[in-house]
């Protein structure tokens, strides 16, 4: 748990301070992990030489598996960049059929069937596809309001790629000519200090430039004036509201040195967890299985996959029930004879895709 607060400290401070504060924060941390290794030194010291002998062993162990995930980390990594390039012309097809840009030949069943339909309204590739790929699934369909549907009926790709300068990864939102907005494309970029434990800097988004009166992201209040003014006409404030298209426009910390109150520190660490979790999904999850969320099977697998994880941990549940229950008949039939729970009950939690802390 402290190293949980560590990280969380650092990323906060991380991300709120300019270039030059951070490099004395880095030189402020090295100090403080070369004075841990201090403490870590004295503990050493404190053992027998036969002891001290075997923990050296152990660590020139633990060095040689640093040295091999190092190089598993680096094979992964062309290994992850060769099938990303193989991946774009099946996502190029994908991108033409759901646009109708290419047209695919029907069966002789599909052939009759379509000769009976109204011809009058006939509709382009696949309408609506990734408007409901994104309903479909569980975290990005919290964020789409029915106020967001018709502007994302527009959306015809989802596209992502890795950056280097600075390290992280960005999403490409391709929009066709819509009355809501004038942008082509909306991005969104994360920036990771740690790609292998993903360490959250910063994410930042397009300014998405609204037609008059169609911003999705923030609604009109109109008030009355109050008894006694000489000004009749009612008064228009602007008040944010629920939208998918906040998404462009992140959570930051500030970029000035005043110190961050805890509560707002935690809010904002929060909020930009969440903001992560989305941008994650949509890169690991909907982008390369579209037409799976498009039709609901992807939904299936998941619930699928929740049930079973639950009937383990229910079987789990019950054979802790019946160790107990036999236990306690074991302790009852020994008079004065000592019971021993053995095996706690616990839970293994996937780690969050992103340390925001």
């Amino acid at each position: 748990m402290s190293n949980d607060k560590d990280n969380s400290s650092l990323a906060v401070l991380t991300a709120a301070l300019n270039e030059d504060d951070r490099a004395g924060l880095i030189n402020a941390l090295k100090n403080k992990l070369q004075n841990l290794a201090g403490e870590h030194s004295d503990v050493l010291e404190n053992l027998t030489p036969k002891v001290r002998a075997r923990v050296d062993a152990l660590k020139d162990i633990q060095s040689q598996y640093d040295e091999l995930e190092a190089k598993f980390r680096e094979e992964r990594a062309l290994l992850e960049a060769k099938y990303e390039k193989l991946y774009e012309p099946l996502y190029a097809k994908r991108y033409d059929i759901v646009n109708g840009t290419t047209e695919i030949e029907l069966t002789p069943e599909d052939t009759k069937m379509d000769e009976g339909e109204d011809k009058t309204a006939e509709e382009k590739g696949v309408p609506s596809f990734w408007l409901t790929a994104l309903q479909n699934n569980d975290v990005t369909s919290e964020e789409v309001t029915e106020g967001d549907e018709e502007a994302l009926k527009y959306l015809k790709d989802i596209k992502w790629c890795k950056t280097e300068e600075p390290k992280g990864f960005k999403l490409e939102f391709l929009f066709d000519s819509n009355p809501f907005f004038k942008n082509d494309v909306l991005t969104k970029s994360y920036h990771v200090i740690d790609e292998d434990e993903p360490l959250l800097e910063k994410a930042m988004g397009t300014e998405i430039e609204w037609y008059p009166g169609k911003c999705l992201t923030q609604k009109v209040l109109k008030e009355k004036p109050k008894e006694g003014s000489t000004n009749t006409k009612p008064i228009t404030e602007m008040e944010d509201c629920e939208s998918f298209f906040k998404f462009f426009n992140p959570p930051e910390l500030p970029d000035d040195d005043e110190d961050i109150e805890e509560d707002k520190a935690e809010e904002l660490e929060s909020l930009m967890e969440q903001d992560y979790e989305i941008g994650f999904t949509i890169r690991a999850k909907i982008i390369p299985h579209a037409v799976s969320w498009f039709t609901g099977e992807a939904i299936e697998v998941e619930e699928f996959n929740i049930d079973d994880d639950e009937d383990d941990m229910e079987e789990d549940e019950d054979e802790d029930e019946d160790d107990e229950d036999e236990e306690d008949s074991k302790t009852k039939k020994k008079k004065g004879g000592r019971s021993q729970i053995v095996g706690d009950d616990q839970q293994g939690q996937r780690p969050p895709d992103c340390k925001q802390e």
